[in-house]
């Protein structure tokens, strides 16, 4: 598995698409997370930390349109993390969704102790950037590059509160390219942090106090152009902005 997860690695630092994995032989799933963890152990040896995890495949439309009945995740390191200002042209195919985030208080090890674990909720985006050619890809491959992780910004941490059905909406340059509700995120984007600590419970992984989990996505990813500035606006919560 080494040697994928370098060759997905190499495709993240030369901004250069590569064809899907799958297409060099079969990548059962147990596997293909091997490989995303051999890509984030090679960003680790760059100084990265670890600092949370994103779900993917979130919405019942998207499980049926990828043939899957569970969801899938990736990890976030603090690189990942966006301020203010993102070089879109050091990604490969840029597309952003807007998110509902979650900030862990306490350790969880089970999804039994999610509830009590959440310490503040608050509206933000991801940007997304498959290593693939032409944004294709099957499961194995998403979960192989990461769940197409590319970097993350968050609006201000609110006290914990009901997001089951929270308005979202996303506009590039102030036109609204993107709305929806939180309840596309499983019903209740809570449910995704009891998913996330049922993969990590599986994996050996402990989501530790302090860990940031993005539920998922309430819309459609939007292609993400240079030169643009995105606000993703949560009724109640705010809004997180960036510029590219």
């Amino acid at each position: 598995m080494n040697h994928l997860a370098e060759r997905l690695d190499k495709a993240t630092l030369s901004r250069t698409a590569i064809p899907r994995l799958t297409e060099e032989g079969p990548l059962d799933l147990a596997a293909a997370y091997r490989v995303q963890r051999g890509v984030i152990a090679r960003r680790e040896a760059r100084g990265e930390k670890v600092i949370g995890v994103k779900m993917g495949f979130t919405s019942r439309a998207k499980m049926i349109q990828m043939g899957v009945d569970d969801v899938i995740w990736g990890l976030l390191t603090d690189a990942m993390l966006i301020e203010s200002r993102l070089d879109a042209g050091t990604l490969i195919h840029p597309r952003v969704e807007p998110e509902i985030a979650f900030l862990l208080e306490r350790p969880v090890r089970s999804p039994a102790d999610v509830s009590a674990a959440v310490g503040a909720v608050a509206v933000g985006y991801e940007v997304l950037d498959s290593r693939y050619e032409n944004f294709s890809f099957t499961l194995a491959d998403v979960i192989a590059d990461n769940a197409s992780a590319s970097g993350f910004g968050l609006g201000p941490w609110q006290r914990p509160r009901d997001v089951a059905n929270v308005g979202l909406s996303l506009e590039i340059d102030g036109r609204v390219a993107a709305a929806g509700s939180s309840a596309a995120i499983l019903g209740d984007p809570l449910r995704s942090v009891a998913a996330a600590a049922r993969l990590a419970q599986a994996a050996g992984i402990e989501l530790e106090a302090g860990s940031i989990v993005l539920a998922g996505a309430a819309t459609a990813a939007v292609p993400l152009p240079p030169g643009a500035h995105v606000r993703v606006t949560g009724q109640g919560l705010g809004h997180a902005e960036v510029t590219t």
